[in-house]
């Protein structure tokens, strides 16, 4: 599950990614401000623009987008949960490395980064080295609503 909800997207991250079949994008972050600060941005463009967040730059690193979220209602238990697919960088880094830190999950409103929604942040520790680099943020989902 998520390591945090950005503010602007509790209690509504289910229905953007029920509303939106393929408007998930995945970005990851080689250095980010405080997560306390980090969860007041309210778009990828503020993210970037503030605070000290840098998204990666190793070779071959480019944000996935057009993925499609899955909903599962789990009545049993009285929640929600939404998953992606895992999401794979091929030949990640080798020319240029980067030691990562976060992996940003977004909503995509408009094409532009000032209509990226930020969803949810999940801690992503890892090194390029050339090799290829999976993402599965959890087995169990990307966020949960419960």
């Amino acid at each position: 599950m998520a390591n945090g909800v950005f503010n602007i997207s509790k209690g509504a991250f289910v229905e953007k990614i029920r509303d939106g079949a393929t408007n998930v994008l995945v970005l990851l972050l080689q250095a980010n401000e405080s997560e306390a600060t980090l969860v007041d941005r309210a778009t990828v463009a503020s993210m970037l623009a503030e605070g000290g967040t840098t998204e990666a730059t190793f070779t071959n690193y480019a944000r996935k987008t057009g993925i499609t979220g899955t909903v599962t209602v789990d009545n049993t238990n009285d929640r929600v949960d939404v998953d992606m697919p895992d999401q794979t960088w091929t030949t990640a880094g080798g020319a240029a490395n980067n030691t990562l830190t976060k992996l940003i999950v977004a909503y995509e409103e408009s094409a532009a980064d000032s209509g990226r929604i930020p969803l949810t942040h999940h801690d992503f520790a890892a090194t390029t080295d050339g090799s290829d680099l999976t993402a599965q943020v959890n087995a169990a989902g990307f966020g949960r609503a419960a």
